[in-house]
Formats: C-alpha cells, structure tokens, sequence
C-alpha cells in the first residue's frame, strides 16, 4: 500500500535547503513509526507537483535516502521505506509519574533569577534592531567560512576532528594567535600561556572559579557586564562594584583587600569608556601594591575603526599579575563561542584542569576551521569590511543622535559597535523597551548593568552591528518619541 501524498508538507520556518528539508521530514517519519517499513512513497512528480518544487530536488532527496538505506528501489516500482531502515520502539510510553522530590530545598545553589536578560530570539524580524553583540549575515564571508569548515572535515584533518585532546587545544589555532592575534595587542606569549574557551563568558568563569571564594574580595566596574556580576554572584565572594569614570575604573577607589580586579580598560562595558595610558599604569601599581590579580576583558579591540586602540594592559604587564581574556564571538558570531585566555603558566595550566574537568575541550572541528580562517587571511579582510561598514553606520546614527536631541553618555574613542545613552533622570527604558517592541524596535535598557544599590533606569544601550544604515534615522526618530517627556516615568 503506498502513502498519500497528502502525509507530506514542508514547514515555511525550517532551516536549510528544500532537499535537506525533504529527507529530514522522510526521515523523521521512518524514526517516528509514521512510515513503515515496506510502504510505497509517492513518485518524485507527484511529491513536486503537491510541494510545489522542483521534480529534481525530490529525486536528490529520495537518492541520498537510498545511500542511507533509508529507502529502497525497485525497479521502475519506485521507492519503498527499505527493510534495513531504522525501526521505532514498539513500546508504549510509560504513564508518567507525579514528581515527589521538594527541589526548593534539594537543588542547594541557584542559577537563575539574576540580572542577565534574555534577548529577543526574533530580533532578526524587528525593523530596527539596535541590538547588541549580534552578527549581520551580510558582512560575514559564508563562502569562505564554508570552504574552511569543509577543508577542516577533509581526511588530513581526521585527527583534529574527531580526536580527544582532553585538555590540549588545536595547536594551528594556538599559534595563531600567539603570533598574530597577540602581537596587534602588544601581547607576548607561549603556547603554555594560552587556553582556548568556549567564548570570553567561559573564560571569565574559569577565572572565577579559579581566583574566588566566600573569603575574597573582587573589584567590579559599574556599570558592568551583567553576566559577570551573576558568576560572582554565584562565587560567593565579596563583591566591590566600584562606579566608573569617563575614563573607565578609578584605580584609587579599590579598597586594600582586593584579591581580584575586573576591568574592560580598551573599551568599558558599556559605557564604552577608554582608560588612558596614565590611568592604566596607576592601575597596575595599584594592583601591586594589594597584590591583586587583575582581570582584563578585551572584548571589542578589534572593532577600532576610529583609530588604532591603545595596547592592552596585559602588554604592559611586567609581574604577571593580569589574566588577559579574549573572544572571537564579537568579530565572527556569537554562536561560534570561541575564546582565550592569556596568562601565567601556573595559573593556564589549572584553568586548563578545570576546564577539562568540566567539558573536557571546545570541539577540534570548530577550532581547526577557526585556524584555516584566519591563517588563510579571510579573518582580517572580514574585520577590515566591518570596520567600513560600522564606521559608516556610526556617523549615520551620531548624526540621527544629533538631529534628534537624544543624549549620549558614552560613544568609545576608538570605534565598537553601541552607543551607551542616558534618558531624563525620571525615565524607565525597560518600559520604553517593552513598548518600543509594538513599533518593531529594539533598544537595550540599562539598569541591569548597574549594581542593585546603584541602579540607575533612565540608561539605555545602542547597537548598531545589525541593523541596515537606511534604518538607522527611522527607528530613531520612533525611539526619540518614545523618550518625549511624559511616555515612560519611574514610579
């Protein structure tokens, strides 16, 4: 007996190509017990014609099926699920039972409920999106992305792929950026100094976990990065947030039982503040002076395109006393999920521990693409067409700032991709935000970046990474109107 055509339809929001979406919808329904084994599947013209695509694309999807011994052919008879395919559980699930356990008090730490928000899954259907940290699809090189990804999966790179380093990383992309990567930010180091992680996040929690418990003390910018705040949170440790300047974190405002600083000195998060020379050196002699370990977060140094950025702190490091972190996430994509950490041996070779006890190492075919893209040079021509392309958007969106007599508290010396904004002192952005959405406009409020003792609502974040130039004075102007007095007070 053949199945109905009728069995069949595509989902309009499912990823990949038609013929990708053809065999995963034949094969999900062998594995759902939907399609039985033996059963006739309807013939390539009648799936295209009901599907409404093209004839070739059913036969390329039926013929991969074949491959893999999902189908069968016989003959001019057509194509039948194969004998061969993998069989459904004959079972009945089990009736489930009512959960007995009191997690309220089994689960002993809690990880939810702090200050980091959630952004917008959707946030690529907003017209204006001026969100933050997000890629635009159409400043990244998909081609030779792809090509790398594909030379990363060829049989000279089997061992990359699929060995367990356990806590090793991919030596070409450790070299990499020991001797280029570094060097731009004045960094000298081994490969023994070097970790890679699942993103800077990762990395700020390794440290954490490393330098901190309920007997020390750390030092943290406010306003800050709010995911941060939360892992310290969560370390139990005291925590100091000390209100930045224009000129970022105020070395004499550290108390003298600091054991941990955290600073963003190349561009503040998110005020976007650049520590001078000056102020960096008094930091480090502050530093030393408390003997405290200082926590650099370069985040966004690869966005200057308003001039070259000053040398990281690392750079000028002469006791080893500063734990460098770097991420790839902002100047690539935040899925990729690739960071480093930079520091001394003794202090690598336990992050490395740590970070093998836990997820062991970042997977070797993402690293190994990571090296081909940026040995090959694909990386820097990347970052050279983003920084045109965000230059470009940031005179569009100062001039929209201008013309629509909003404030600017914060706009970076060298370039980035956020302006951080400052609403009257009576002003809620979060529910500016929220209504601001019904107009298709995403703004980011800034209270979660302050400290609970010294929240501060009327602030609000920029970005402009992902959204067109040409949309940048529209979703403006509705964002002004939105701030004109009287729209959205504090209670």
């Amino acid at each position: 007996m053949g199945i109905s055509v009728d069995t069949f339809f595509l989902n309009p929001d499912a990823q990949g190509t038609l013929q990708a979406q053809i065999q995963e919808m034949i094969a999900e329904g062998i594995l759902s017990g939907r399609l039985r084994m033996g059963e006739k599947l309807p013939s390539s013209r009648k799936l295209a014609a009901h599907l409404g695509i093209s004839r070739i694309t059913v036969t390329l999807a039926y013929t991969e099926l074949l491959a893999n011994d999902y189908l069968t052919s016989r003959g001019r008879s057509g194509y039948y699920v194969s004998e061969n395919a993998p069989v459904p559980p004959s079972y009945s699930p089990s009736q489930k039972s009512a959960d007995t356990v009191d997690w309220s008090t089994a689960i002993v730490q809690r990880f939810s409920g702090g200050d980091t928000p959630r952004k917008p899954r959707d946030w690529r259907d907003y017209r204006y999106p001026f969100i933050y940290g997000q890629a635009d699809a159409s400043l990244f090189d998909h081609a030779n992305w792809r090509l790398c990804a594909l030379r990363a999966l060829g049989q000279k790179d089997f061992a990359a792929l699929t060995n367990d380093y356990f806590d090793q990383d991919d030596p070409l992309l450790v070299e990499h950026i020991a001797r280029h990567t570094l060097p731009r930010r004045g960094i000298s180091a081994r490969p023994e100094e070097i970790l890679i992680t699942l993103g800077a996040q990762n990395a700020l929690w390794l440290v954490a976990q490393l330098l901190l418990n309920k007997n020390r003390k750390a030092a943290l910018e406010d306003p800050t990065y709010y995911t941060l705040r939360d892992q310290l949170m969560h370390r139990r440790c005291a925590i100091d947030c000390i209100p930045v300047d224009h000129d970022g974190l105020p070395p004499e405002a550290i108390s003298d039982d600091t054991n941990v600083i955290f600073t963003t000195p190349s561009h503040q998060s998110p005020t976007t503040a650049t520590m001078p020379m000056a102020r960096r050196k008094q930091l480090l002699d502050r530093a030393r002076e408390i003997d405290a370990v200082i926590v650099e977060d370069d985040y966004e140094f690869e966005m200057s395109f308003l001039g070259a950025p000053s040398p990281a702190l690392k750079s000028l490091d002469t006791d080893g006393r500063v734990v460098y972190a770097g991420s790839f996430s902002k100047s690539l994509f935040p899925g990729l999920r690739l960071g480093y950490l930079v520091g001394s041996e003794p202090f690598i070779r336990q992050a490395r521990a740590l970070r093998a006890n836990v997820l062991r190492h970042p997977p070797g075919h993402i690293q190994r693409t990571v090296a081909y893209f940026l040995s090959l040079g694909h990386y820097d021509a990347q970052i050279r067409r983003m920084a045109k392309v965000l230059h470009d958007r940031r005179c569009v969106i100062e001039d929209a700032v201008t013309h629509h007599g909003l404030s600017v508290a914060g706009v970076g010396v060298y370039g980035g991709s956020s302006l951080w904004m400052r609403a009257n002192g009576d002003v809620d952005t979060a529910a500016v935000a929220h209504a601001l959405k019904d107009q298709s406009v995403l703004i980011e409020p800034g209270a979660p970046f302050f400290s609970t003792e010294n929240r501060k609502p009327n602030y609000y974040r920029l970005g402009y990474s992902s959204i067109p130039a040409n949309r940048i004075e529209p979703g403006l102007a509705l964002v002004a109107e939105a701030l004109r007095p009287g729209q959205s007070r504090v209670d």
